[in-house]
């Protein structure tokens, strides 16, 4: 693709080099590891070091002089744009496009007769689609996944090899359910007796909204009664557990080995860090955000970063952490003033 063509596509207002406008770009590549006639991108002065190395054949960057006048001088074709890392994105896009198998039903596949399968649906071998089961225009289903009874699946969505979706699940349009995730699998509800558990039927079901992406083994379990609803948008990364009854807003971001409790309630963009736990019923704020490894018990505001266990507000959290590192020292002055006032315990 040419260079002069690759700065019309990006679609925004952007300022770029005119010297090099026939350069052909075959690809991109990462800064940190180039390749001649790629598409690199810089977002601070942080990659000023790698930007002087870099062997990509142009850049995009942010408005910053320095960056500027370093592309500059290494005889880079440039682009600079407000938000470098979105148009790199658009960029890839431009070059890659996923695995998308062609629109026909493997011979292995088995689907029952009630099914109502829409129009270009792509299924893969060895899938099972039971009984009642709605499927939207433009779906794919990769080879193995099982979808239970009842099960509604919108527009152009995907399922990655090996998914399960359990009954009565709900899945939107432009969703993207990744490899050995289960969706709407049964809450983990038991009743204390004194003859053990007595397991709570988990009658309810659970609903993806549009453009929800759930990764890698990830589960999305069912309530016992109600649903269990992911909001639109709503990102998923790889071994997340999503308990029964929970409630997400939109465009929210959870990062791996992240679990969320049953009944908790989040708002609309928050962030879960990787690790971070968040327990039964806790409560929290749109735009809120947990640090990594952070154990959510309670509310967080709205807009509050939180981070440590129990969570405390991460400003505290930093403050807590550089105590901690000299409570040795702390813990020998403390004994010395003990033994000049005459109340060391040790002696």
């Amino acid at each position: 693709m040419l260079f002069k063509d690759l700065v019309e596509k990006l679609g925004q207002s952007v300022k770029s080099s005119s010297e090099t406008p026939e350069l052909e770009i075959s690809g991109v590549s990462a800064v940190l590891d180039s390749k001649p006639n790629t598409l690199t991108y810089s977002e601070s002065l942080k990659f000023a070091k790698q930007l002087r190395e870099t062997q990509a054949a142009a850049v995009i960057l942010p408005a910053n002089e320095e960056l500027l006048a370093i592309a500059k001088e290494r005889g880079l074709a440039w682009i600079v744009v407000a938000n470098p890392r979105y148009a790199f994105a658009q960029a890839i896009a431009l070059f890659y496009q996923p695995y998308k198998p062609a629109a026909t039903i493997h011979p292995s596949a088995i689907i029952d007769p009630s099914a109502q399968i829409g129009q270009n649906v792509a299924i893969g071998a060895h899938v099972v689609i039971e009984a009642n089961v709605t499927i939207g225009n433009d779906v794919v289903i990769h080879p193995g996944v099982v979808i239970y009874p009842d099960v509604i699946i919108g527009d152009r969505t995907v399922l990655h090899a090996n998914g399960v979706i359990h009954e009565r699940a709900q899945i939107g349009a432009d969703c993207v359910i990744h490899a050995g995730a289960v969706i709407g699998s049964e809450g983990f509800g038991f009743v204390p007796t004194r003859e053990g558990w007595l397991k709570m039927e988990q009658s309810g079901c659970t609903v993806l909204e549009d453009g929800v992406e759930v990764g890698c083994n990830s589960s999305i379990d069912r309530p016992s009664v109600g649903e269990t609803r992911i909001g639109r948008n709503t990102k998923i990364d790889n071994c997340v557990q999503v308990g029964h009854g929970v409630k997400t807003g939109e465009a929210c971001a959870f990062a791996a080995q992240v679990g969320i409790a049953g009944g908790s309630v989040l708002g609309n963009r928050v962030i879960l860090a990787g690790q971070v736990g968040v327990g039964n019923e806790s409560r929290m704020g749109d735009g809120s955000v947990a640090s990594a490894k952070t154990g959510v018990h309670a509310s967080v505001a709205a807009g509050q970063t939180v981070s440590g266990y129990p969570a405390v507000d991460h400003r505290i959290f930093l403050r807590s952490s550089a105590v901690y590192s000299h409570l040795s020292e702390m813990y020998k002055a403390i004994k010395q003033i003990q033994k000049r006032l005459g109340m060391d315990t040790d002696s």
